[in-house]
């Protein structure tokens, strides 16, 4: 043992003094091995040493090569492939994949790097704080070295608007003293804290009318002086600031052009062709959609102050449509005295018409090849007002190639149409609403025949009118008021209860039975894109038959029937929590825990074969990406 140990350790020495890069350097130049810093306090400073260090460390550059078991293995991969003759060729591609680019020590500039140090101190309220840089080099690499000398941290004090009487200034004030604000006394002093507040406050004035409003006219002044380590700090309006930027702006006229193609050279202005429709000016000179849908999509009106909620809301919901390809707006001064503006909406169509087919070839483990086939026709406006109409049809055989001569094949073929209607398509009601995402209405109606030619042939019918609304972007909701469901199972062979004689469970795949429910269903995403911890709650509830049992009284396993069809009485709710890290711009972590619950009663015994709780196979993970 002891003496493979020793020809491991060999090997792994002999692999690691081939990797060597000095071969590859430059005349002068060595590879940049990374930084030590070393944080001497002052007495009163608060905050850990290693709190510190994360925030300085943003200051420093460049990045430096990685290293494993002491070596820059990238680096000499980058070397070892050699340039490409082809940017996508394999040699590319190996090249990018396995090796790094060398970061030469040339790139270091110590006293430099000491410089940004201080001043992101500066700008973290460590004021006074100073820092030194140098390097240390041996034959192939070197290595910077900073020393910081940390005062302790100025928190704010007194926040004070140098004010006038103005509206504008009235507002600010307002906005910046709500509980949310980002700049309270006692705060420790942060520049990028400062940065983000600006811009609250001016998107909170782009909701108020302030449309020329810009953070840029927005400023701050530092007063350290205040003693005991404090900021007093003074906001006001640049005195550059234009005249129109210190108004609010309400909306004159809107006005809609839904053929709006790119190729235009210049953008429509004119007032003629218009027709006018819940105080919308539309254009529509094709006559490709209904004027209601623009009523229903726009969520503001003129009169109305200009809002940049509303108005990004308005973009949320063309854009969600699904019929343009294309949107974009604009704002035009109508009155400068009054202060009122004219929108603008130049909306492209989408193709109307499109046809998606698809062929797959499979194999399985239970000796099974098969291929299947499925097409799908897509109508994006089928009824002038947005609504998307989709056709799919498919079809799919399995073989065993084991006994196919016996005929133990399958077979499946069927279809589905479903309707996407972008608003809350209830008969005798038309509800209006304001979400940044327009809700949906959906209708489903599918088909499947399923032929196991040893064993039975099913027919599975299914029906679905549901709604689905987004009122926020971390929010969603379905709601199906009616789903519906039919099992019935025939030509089953005697083969099959061979079999179910020893998997009696078996049988519970045959059952013929209708499935009359309601389900709703919420998804809760607080999350952001750029969150290294991201979260997602769902939760969902499935009730069936309470209707049908009331009506017929059903009080015993399949006692009642509908249609001559069995049909099943049950309660299922399910929750849903992911939780994802992220550990690295390659890895994440990922976990997921559900829990579920079914309870069957009166003319059911067991949940329904398709509303069973499964685990294993596709219900389970079975790899990673």
């Amino acid at each position: 043992m002891n003496r493979l140990i020793t020809i491991s350790v060999i090997i792994m020495v002999a692999a690691l003094a081939s990797c060597s890069v000095s071969k590859y350097l430059p005349p002068g130049e060595r590879l940049y091995r990374g930084h030590s810093i070393k944080i001497e306090r002052h007495p009163e400073l608060k905050p850990k040493t290693k709190k510190i260090k994360n925030e300085i460390s943003v200051a420093i550059q460049p990045r430096p090569n990685k290293f494993f078991l002491g070596q820059p293995w990238k680096v000499w991969w980058w070397y070892k492939i050699g340039p490409p003759r082809k940017e996508k060729g394999l040699k590319a591609f190996l090249r990018k994949r396995l090796g790094e680019p060398p970061v030469f020590s040339s790139r270091v500039n110590a006293p430099n790097t000491a410089e940004n140090i201080v001043g992101r101190l500066d700008n973290l309220g460590y004021f006074h704080s100073t820092a030194q840089g140098d390097t240390v080099n041996t034959k192939s690499y070197t290595r910077a070295r900073y020393t910081v000398q940390v005062q302790p941290q100025y928190h704010l004090n007194d926040i004070t608007w140098v004010s006038d009487s103005t509206p504008l200034m009235k507002q600010l004030q307002r906005i910046q003293q709500q509980p949310r604000g980002l700049l309270k006394k006692g705060n420790p002093y942060n520049l990028d804290e400062i940065a983000a507040e600006r811009d609250r406050l001016d998107l909170s004035l782009k909701n108020r009318g302030y449309y020329y409003f810009n953070p840029d006219y927005l400023m701050a002044y530092a007063d350290t002086t205040a003693g005991n380590r404090t900021v007093n700090l003074f906001l006001n309006i640049k005195a550059s600031t234009p005249e129109l930027a210190k108004h609010p702006y309400r909306i004159n006229r809107i006005n809609v052009f839904p053929n709006y193609s790119l190729t235009s050279e210049t953008l429509d202005t004119s007032k003629y062709g218009f027709i006018v429709y819940d105080t919308l000016h539309i254009r529509d000179t094709q006559n490709i959609f209904k004027p209601k849908l623009f009523a229903h999509t726009i969520t503001y009106r003129p009169g109305r102050m200009y809002s940049g909620r509303a108005q990004n809301a308005t973009l949320n919901r063309f854009i969600g449509l699904g019929s343009f390809k294309f949107v974009k707006n604009r704002f035009e001064i109508s009155d400068s005295v009054n202060h009122k503006m004219n929108v603008y909406y130049y909306l492209t169509p989408a193709k109307k018409r499109s046809i998606q087919a698809s062929i797959d070839g499979f194999s399985k483990e239970n000796n099974y090849l098969g291929a299947g086939l499925s097409a799908t026709w897509k109508d994006r406006n089928a009824f002038r007002g947005a609504e998307q109409l989709s056709v799919k049809g498919f079809a799919s055989a399995e073989v065993s190639y084991a006994d196919s001569l016996r005929r133990n094949n399958n077979f499946r073929i069927g279809g589905e149409v479903s309707l996407r209607m972008p608003r809350y398509a209830i008969p005798f009601f038309d509800i209006k609403e304001n979400h940044i995402f327009p809700p949906n209405t959906n209708i489903v109606l599918g088909y499947e025949l399923l032929r196991k030619q040893l064993f039975y042939t099913k027919n599975l019918m299914h029906a679905r009118y549901d709604f689905t609304w987004k009122p926020t972007r971390n929010k969603s909701f379905t709601f199906a008021p009616f789903s519906v469901s039919y099992l019935r199972a025939t030509n089953i062979s005697d083969s099959f209860y061979k079999q179910a004689e020893i998997s009696p469970s078996l049988l519970l795949s045959i059952n013929s039975e209708a499935v009359l429910g309601t389900y709703f269903s919420y998804t809760y995403s607080p999350s952001r894109a750029r969150d290294r911890n991201k979260w997602i709650f769902s939760a969902s509830i499935d009730v069936s038959g309470n209707v049908a049992g009331l009506v017929t009284g059903a009080k015993r396993f399949r006692e009642k029937t509908i249609f001559g069809t069995p049909f099943a009485q049950f309660v299922k709710t399910d929750f849903d929590l992911h939780f994802t890290r992220r550990v690295s711009t390659k890895l994440d972590w990922a976990n997921r825990m559900q829990v579920g619950l079914g309870f069957p009663y009166n003319n059911s015994a067991l949940l329904p074969f398709t509303k069973q709780y499964i685990i294993g196979g596709s219900s389970s993970i079975r790899g990673f990406t």
